[in-house]
């Protein structure tokens, strides 16, 4: 007679041994690239408003105050030539913005992912699982299947899709490739955050600045610890978006950077408690770059100084705000400081670190990272 095998046997063979932990990054952008100090010019001659001169001054006070220098865009004049209602305020549009995204979200994915897949340097057979999350193209099969075939992957490839989750899903998709990772002993988790920002675009009413779009892609989650996921009290209306026949509509309330900064000290200790840590300014950041208000208002409620959002203010001057793939190349900028300084680990020279990513909700994802050794010039 075979021995019985208890559930809980099967249960600790089925699980992995040891942490999640990121084995390789990707990151691209769309060609496109507009500076900031042109994109007021560039943006209301491409919609047609460059009438609304009152209009144009104050977009080209805030674009100042922004802190971004460039941005990378899928759009072109070309493609708004063709398409003339995606210049507008108001006319309906979903159908030329969904053809444009059920196509090209995918495809930047899928670089991205080629990237990591590279630096990687295993088989990309051995991939076991894929998570890919965007803010725009819904369709059925969606971008994770079609990602999938572009990168030539197993179709038994296990996938989890996420639509219209916003900024803070960059956390999210981290933390469920760390729960697939360490309950599925020998797997290999690919996450995919694909935003191109076509769905968003919009011509003036009011003058405020503009996405782009990008995407990034890594291996695996950094880190120990309990990510936790928390939609912040009284924070009803704060981070709203809207699918209509125009496309996406987003509203921000002035308040949201108060009401980051109002819980930042709380998300911290519930997170680091278990860690015995309470000196933020010991840990190294990778915080989502909502604005410079949210960035300023975060440093000084936390009382850390400015060399720990370093990674996040470069890359909100570099890219802007990239929704969900934000914190993904803040990770990359962070381990390339590291070694470009002769650090033996990531975390610039600090052993744990904290990831936050803040959306709509008003939700805000924490994450506790782990910093790893840097090998062969790369974040292991």
């Amino acid at each position: 007679m075979a021995a019985k095998v208890t559930v809980e046997e099967v249960r600790k063979a089925q699980r992995a041994e040891g942490p999640a932990t990121v084995l390789a990054i990707g990151t691209v952008t769309p060609p496109n690239c507009v500076y900031q100090a042109d994109y007021p010019d560039y943006y209301f001659r491409v919609t047609k408003s460059e009438h609304m001169t009152e209009l144009k001054e104050k977009f080209r006070r805030i674009c100042r105050k922004s802190m971004i220098q460039k941005r990378y865009m899928h759009l072109t004049e070309d493609i708004l030539l063709e398409n003339p209602n995606m210049a507008s305020y108001s006319e309906p549009s979903l159908n030329a913005r969904q053809d444009i995204l059920v196509e090209e979200v995918p495809k930047l994915g899928a670089a991205a992912a080629e990237k990591a897949i590279k630096e990687w340097g295993l088989p990309r057979s051995q991939i076991t699982h894929v998570i890919f999350c965007t803010t725009s193209g819904v369709e059925m099969p969606g971008a994770d299947s079609k990602v999938i075939k572009l990168l030539g992957l197993s179709p038994s490839v296990k996938r989890v899709m996420l639509y219209h989750q916003g900024c803070f899903a960059g956390g999210m998709v981290l933390r469920i490739a760390k729960d697939l990772a360490e309950n599925n002993r020998g797997a290999r988790v690919l996450i995919v955050c694909s935003e191109i920002t076509v769905v968003t675009f919009r011509g003036p009413l009011r003058g405020s600045p503009r996405l782009a779009g990008w995407a990034g892609s890594v291996w695996r989650w950094c880190g120990r610890g309990d990510p936790g996921e928390t939609i912040l009290p009284n924070s009803d209306g704060a981070i709203e978006g809207h699918l209509r026949e125009v496309g996406l509509t987003f509203h921000l309330q002035d308040r949201v950077p108060q009401l980051i900064s109002a819980n930042i000290e709380r998300l911290l200790e519930e997170s680091f408690k278990p860690l015995g840590i309470s000196d933020w300014n010991s840990i190294f950041w990778v915080a989502h770059p909502g604005g410079p208000a949210i960035l300023n208002m975060v440093e000084a409620k936390a009382g850390i100084d400015e060399a720990r959002l370093r990674a996040t203010r470069h890359v909100l001057s570099e890219y802007g705000n990239m929704s969900s793939a934000c914190v993904l190349f803040i990770l990359d900028e962070m381990r390339k400081f590291s070694a470009k300084e002769g650090r033996a680990t990531t975390g610039e020279g600090m052993d744990w670190g904290v990831l936050f990513g803040f959306g709509p909700g008003l939700t805000v994802e924490t994450i506790v990272l782990h910093s790893v050794p840097i090998t062969a010039g790369h974040a292991a």
